[in-house]
């Protein structure tokens, strides 16, 4: 029996013998998976966590660039003039302090809270949207830098859904921006942002809300596929180039896709801001008002507020990309 016992155990007298310390304890297996647990909500928690940095920081960047954006809006509803009259609006600072001097400085504000309702929903969905848009663009097997025809998709596909959702708060924000100084005794038409929604619903109906959707969606997709694909595009050249990631790359970055976005956008956005200012039926749709801008004013008037316009989308894609990056960082490990 002894023998039979040896023989069994030494079957294998050349087999290696690995030591008892190098097998890890049970205890040891256990923590090693504890100690990196899986998302509480998976890919979920990941999007609903972009969704929440986009729209926080497209807010941050309303409320620093709306002043310039009020001036905006005065310049491209200020229809020709009269022969030798003169402008009530002229360059942007000059229309910011005409206001301020006329309306108080508050008024340039105005539309300030519809404006945070606009950048909540469609800042958060167009920026939100765009990583998750684009990969499903290039699919799942893609490798290396993604193509620019295919990051112009992706913002115009973000910008169209998101500004169809959105284009309710864009119509309120325009009237109340729109409304200048009243006479004395006058009633304010818009006195606050929620009233605003349903003073339209009741005079002009609930699609009047959508009013001016088809150059709000053209001007807003194009916009967004302007400024996000470039930004995407200039940083991606950036890193390249060897410059480093930070505040300077950031800061070229969104000044680039700002001057992009108005190049392309500024005729669009003129015709979008005076089909959804109109409240008196002066135009009858979007090409209507194309043909009556061009005829009475020409061209040039679809460029009209060009520099504000600059101004507004430079120095909202700086504040925008800067902050963005900033809380993506800070939120990494969340």
């Amino acid at each position: 029996i002894r023998t039979r016992a040896h023989t069994h155990t030494h079957a294998h007298p050349h087999a290696p013998v690995t030591p008892q310390k190098d097998a890890p304890r049970a205890s040891e297996r256990t923590r090693v998976v504890t100690m990196s647990p899986p998302p509480p909500s998976g890919p979920n928690n990941s999007f609903l966590k972009t969704l929440a940095c986009s729209a926080f920081s497209a807010s941050v960047a309303e409320i620093c660039t709306i002043p310039i954006d009020t001036a905006k809006v005065r310049l491209q509803l200020q229809g020709a003039a009269a022969a030798g009259a003169t402008p009530k609006y002229s360059g942007m600072v000059g229309t910011m302090v005409t206001v301020a001097k006329e309306e108080g400085l508050g008024a340039l504000w105005k539309g300030i809270t519809p404006g945070l309702h606009r950048q909540c929903l469609f800042g958060g969905l167009r920026i939100g949207l765009y990583e998750p848009v684009k990969n499903f663009y290039v699919g799942p097997d893609h490798k290396g830098d993604v193509p620019l025809h295919l990051k112009i998709a992706s913002g115009l596909t973000t910008g169209a859904l998101g500004i169809s959702i959105a284009s309710p708060t864009d119509l309120v924000k325009v009237r109340m921006q729109a409304e200048g100084k009243l006479p004395a005794g006058a009633v304010k038409k818009y006195p606050s942002a929620m009233a605003a929604y349903g003073i339209i619903v009741k005079e002009e109906g609930v699609l009047a809300l959508w009013k001016g959707i088809t150059p709000n969606i053209m001007r807003n997709a194009v916009i967004n596929a302007a400024e996000l694909a470039s930004y995407d595009q200039i940083k991606s050249g950036l890193i390249k180039g060897g410059m480093e990631e930070g505040v300077p790359m950031h800061l070229v970055a969104g000044l680039g896709a700002g001057f992009v976005a108005v190049c392309v956008g500024s005729p669009v956005d003129v015709v979008k801001s005076r089909v959804m200012g109109d409240s008196v039926g002066a135009y009858k749709g979007f090409l209507d008002c194309v043909v009556k801008t061009m005829t009475k004013e020409g061209p040039f008037a679809f460029y009209k507020g060009f520099m504000p316009n600059f101004g507004r989308l430079g120095s909202w894609n700086v504040v925008m990309f800067l902050t963005l990056e900033q809380v993506k960082k800070a939120t990494a490990d969340m």
